[in-house]
């Protein structure tokens, strides 16, 4: 587990402290130039921004109704004339699809991972802090679901749950509440045995003072970036329980759920067919080059 980020302070304070104990500003400074030297990591965010901002403007961006169909157009191919990707199996433009379709498609892969980083960091700051049976009872509870394969489990919670997209996101948020709680947990566990966390609390500094100021600073980074890598994974799960019939239903536009509709036009027009695909991939290679490209730049020490 990378610690980087933890920085102990130089002496023993006499009251509790609010800023050595953090990493400090040279350090963020350090780190953000080591990521803008990286061409690898800056390519990736930038693909990444241009991909969001098309997503996120594409009511403004779109060259047509990405739900207006027309069999006498059916399945173009790309390079037509006013239909550069071509045309899915109902003559609707891929380019507006895939531009809508961004947007399920991203929403599906943060959403849930946001909120999983969110309560798998409370959860696991007080796991590691407390320590004893409450976090023994915590831990042991949630290695229950890592006896299942993350594919295994969406699928099996989101067809418990039943299709669609609200229940997909319970159901991926499920899946990855219990990784980063043993992440945030095995931060903490750490942290909280140097020698500053000890100042802190015979300096008469409380648990939550302690948690808030000393240990919230050094857990999030990590836990950060391990989340920042987890989009990836749930774009790709997202997709495939589209893909199943457990996610979007249609006719809206979805990357995994276009995937399952151009099933069909494989034989006549590969291409088509392949470009939801495409677009799942350089995403969620975009995203795990940006997280490995932060947590590099992270194991900087001062």
């Amino acid at each position: 587990m990378n610690t980087a980020t933890v920085v102990a302070p130089a002496a023993l304070p006499s009251s509790p402290v609010k800023t050595q104990s953090q990493p400090s500003r040279s350090y963020w400074r350090l780190v953000s130039r080591q990521i803008l030297r990286d061409p690898v990591t800056v390519i990736s965010a930038v693909l990444l921004l241009l991909i969001i901002g098309a997503a996120v403007f594409a009511p403004w961006l779109a060259p047509a109704d990405p739900y207006k169909a027309s069999m006498l157009r059916r399945l173009l191919p790309i390079g037509s004339p006013g239909f550069p990707l071509g045309t899915d199996e109902l003559g609707r433009d891929m380019v507006s699809r895939l531009m809508y379709g961004g947007r399920l498609s991203l929403l599906m892969g943060v959403v849930p991972v946001l909120i999983a980083f969110f309560v798998g960091t409370a959860i696991g700051l007080l796991a590691g802090y407390v320590g004893g049976k409450l976090n023994m009872v915590i831990m042991r509870t949630l290695d229950v679901f890592y006896a299942f394969p993350s594919v295994l489990l969406a699928v099996a919670i989101s067809g418990a749950l039943g299709p669609g997209m609200s229940n997909s996101l319970i159901a991926l948020t499920l899946v990855f509440v219990p990784q980063v709680v043993r992440v945030a947990e095995s931060v903490t566990t750490q942290v909280r045995k140097l020698d500053y966390i000890d100042a802190a609390r015979l300096s008469g500094a409380g648990p939550l003072s302690i948690i808030r100021v000393h240990l919230l600073g050094n857990v999030l980074g990590p836990v950060f970036v391990y989340a920042t890598g987890l989009i990836s994974v749930s774009m790709i799960l997202a997709s495939g329980l589209s893909f199943l019939g457990l996610g979007v239903k249609p006719p809206e536009a979805e990357w995994g759920l276009m995937l399952n509709t151009l099933r069909s036009a494989i034989y006549l027009n590969p291409w088509i067919a392949a470009l939801p695909g495409l677009m799942i991939f350089i995403t969620s290679i975009a995203f795990n080059l940006l997280a490995d490209g932060v947590r590099s730049a992270m194991e900087l020490r001062r």
